[in-house]
């Protein structure tokens, strides 16, 4: 069978930068449109001796999902856990309803210290406190922790908002965590800031990027 090949100016579209082609709402043509899938940089924040980090601008229903990056998060006390909240006034009150689930798999620098665990004192039941996303974070130069969040359509007023986490920490007694957690914010107002704080005292550096999803 042979191979029909189309030139480039037999396509009726007009070719633009990012984006792809894909069928017309009538199925009858093509056309251009996003690509989909890509990234939007919307903000970063980067710690210094920082009591919390707050985004309080930008989740708005201009995307449906958004990804924070955190790197190198670093706290300025030892075996700190990593917390988030989210607000409905614009960050006036960060205090959502959660429920949420969380576990972690741990390996020590020299070998053993072997575990996977469902943690039951880390996960909350329809509760308005912060919830725990990463764990036990050192302060060593070598100890610290990155990951993801992953926020679904936080200015949804018809749904529950979801979210799921995933977090590399060495801990203080340079033993690796994976920690993974999720679950959902248990209201249909529109989530519109979002706060990460560690238990006590401050978030030394590291930098956290907001992104949204096309």
């Amino acid at each position: 069978m042979a191979l029909n090949k189309l030139k480039f100016n037999s396509l009726n579209v007009t070719p633009a930068a990012s984006e792809a082609i894909r069928f017309n709402s009538s199925a009858n043509g093509l056309e251009t449109a996003s690509a989909g899938g890509s990234l939007v940089k919307i903000a970063s924040t980067t710690a210094s001796s920082s009591s919390s980090i707050s985004f309080t601008s930008g989740l708005t229903s201009t995307h449906k999902e958004y990804l924070f990056l955190f790197n190198n998060i670093h706290p300025a006390s030892d075996g700190q856990q990593f917390f988030f909240n989210m607000s409905a006034d614009s960050g006036s009150n960060y205090n959502v309803t959660k429920t949420t689930t969380y576990f972690y798999i741990q390996h020590a620098e020299g070998g053993g210290s072997e575990a996977f665990d469902y943690d039951t004192g880390s996960d909350i039941a329809q509760s308005t406190g912060y919830a725990r996303i990463a764990e036990s974070i050192g302060n060593d130069n070598d100890q610290s922790t990155s990951g993801f969040l992953h926020l679904f359509e936080p200015s949804s007023t018809t749904f529950v908002k979801h979210f799921m986490t995933g977090f590399n920490v060495v801990n203080a007694s340079d033993q690796i965590l994976t920690t993974y957690s999720g679950g959902y914010a248990n209201t249909t107002s529109a989530i519109n800031a979002i706060d990460f704080k560690v238990n006590s005292g401050n978030i030394d550096s590291g930098t956290i990027t907001m992104y949204g999803v096309l």
